[in-house]
C-alpha cells in the first residue's frame, strides 16, 4: 500500500528495523591432508626449528587437487545450519567470504546455497582477505537489523594452497586451506557489537598477486610490524564501542596470520582472562577462514563458554582489518 507525505509526494517504506543480531552456531572444515614442518623441509631449505621459532606453526591442512572453495564452505556451512536448529528454508542471505576463489563467476555463495538446499537467497562473495569474515558478519548484523534479512549465514573459506608458491618458503609454510561458518539471527539484545574497520590502501602492496597467472608474495617483516603496532588499538576500540573492557573477555580469536603476531597483540590487549585462540599452530593461516574455524574449535573443546564475550579481529591483505565483539552461541 503506497503512502504520501504532507506535500503530496509517494514515500518509501523500509522494512521494520530488529534491535540487534546474534550467532546461532558455528562449523567447521579441514582438508584431511596434514602437511608437517618436516615435509615442507624435504622441498625447500627449511626446518621444523626454522619455521616454529618464525611462525609458531608446527603443522597444516591442505586441500586435495580436486577440492574447491566451494565444496569446503558447503561442509562448514552445513555444520553450522545443522547446529543452529534451522532449516534451509529459514536462511534468506549468504555471504562467502574468501580471497582464493579458483574463479570470480560465478559467486561461491549462490553455488553453497544451491548445495545446502537453500532456495533463492540473497548470495555474495566478500574479498577482504584475512579480515573477510569479520567484514561479512558485520555485513550480516547490518542487513538484518535494517530489516533486509532475517537469517544469515556466513562462510569464510579458503584454498590458498592453490595460490601459493611451493617453493617459496616466505610464503609456503605458512599458508592452508579451510572452512569455517556462523548461522546469525536477530535478536531482541544484541549478541554482535558495533564493528570497527578500516584499511591501509597506501600498503596495499605488501600483500598481493600480481595477475592471474602469478602467486601470492608478501613482504613478510613489514606486514609484521604493522600488524603488531596498527592492530591492537583496533581491538582495544571495538571493546570500548561494545561497553566491554579487555578484561572482561572470556575469548580472544584474532586472525590466525603468525603466532608471534598473535601473542604481541594480546599482550598489548592485556585481556588478563581471555582464552587466545591459537590454532595457527596446527591449522596454519587459513586466511578468512581462520577466526570461525578457531572459535568453532575452542567452543568444541569447551573453553569458552555460551553467552560469554569474544573478541575477534581480522586484519590482512588491503591492508584491512575489522573487528567485533560477539557472544558466544
Amino acid at each position: 500500500m503506497s503512502g504520501t507525505d504532507d506535500t503530496g509526494t509517494a514515500r518509501l517504506r523500509l522494512p521494520e528495523a530488529v534491535p540487534g543480531s546474534r550467532i546461532l552456531a558455528f562449523g567447521d572444515y579441514q582438508p584431511a591432508r596434514v602437511v608437517t614442518n618436516d615435509d615442507l623441509a624435504q622441498r625447500m631449505d627449511t626446518s621444523d626449528e626454522w619455521i616454529r621459532t618464525r611462525v609458531g606453526i608446527v603443522e597444516r591442512r591442505i586441500a586435495a587437487e580436486d577440492e574447491t572453495v566451494a565444496d569446503m564452505a558447503v561442509h562448514a556451512g552445513g555444520k553450522a545450519l545443522a547446529g543452529s536448529g534451522l532449516s534451509p528454508d529459514d536462511i534468506d542471505l549468504v555471504v562467502v567470504a574468501t580471497c582464493s576463489a579458483e574463479t570470480t563467476v560465478p559467486s561461491n555463495a549462490a553455488t553453497v546455497a544451491h548445495r545446502l538446499g537453500i532456495r533463492a537467497p540473497g548470495a555474495f562473495d566478500l574479498n577482504a582477505a584475512c579480515a573477510g569474515f569479520c567484514y561479512a558478519l558485520a555485513a550480516a548484523d547490518s542487513a538484518i537489523r535494517a530489516g533486509n534479512a532475517r537469517n544469515v549465514l556466513v562462510v569464510g573459506a579458503e584454498k590458498m594452497s592453490q595460490w601459493v608458491d611451493w617453493t617459496d618458503r616466505s610464503t609456503a609454510i605458512i599458508f592452508a586451506d579451510g572452512a569455517g561458518a556462523a548461522v546469525v539471527t536477530g535478536s531482541s539484545t544484541p549478541g554482535i557489537g558495533p564493528v570497527v574497520w578500516g584499511s591501509a590502501g597506501d600498503q596495499a602492496h605488501r600483500i598481493r598477486i600480481k595477475d592471474r597467472h602469478s602467486f601470492l608474495v608478501q613482504e613478510g617483516q613489514a606486514v609484521f610490524r604493522w600488524a603488531t603496532t596498527a592492530i591492537a588499538p583496533v581491538a582495544e576500540a571495538a571493546c570500548r564501542r561494545a561497553g566491554i573492557s579487555p578484561q572482561e573477555l572470556a575469548a580472544f580469536v584474532p586472525h590466525q596470520a603468525n603466532l608471534r603476531i598473535v601473542e604481541s597483540i594480546a599482550r598489548r590487549l592485556k585481556a588478563t582472562n581471555a582464552v587466545v585462540a591459537d590454532d595457527i599452530v596446527r591449522s596454519g593461516n587459513t586466511s578468512a577462514a581462520s577466526i570461525p574455524l578457531a572459535l568453532a574449535r575452542m567452543i568444541e573443546r569447551g573453553e569458552v563458554a555460551s553467552g560469554a564475550p569474544a573478541l575477534l579481529i581480522g586484519f590482512g591483505a588491503g591492508l584491512t582489518y575489522a573487528a567485533q565483539v560477539i557472544q558466544i552461541p
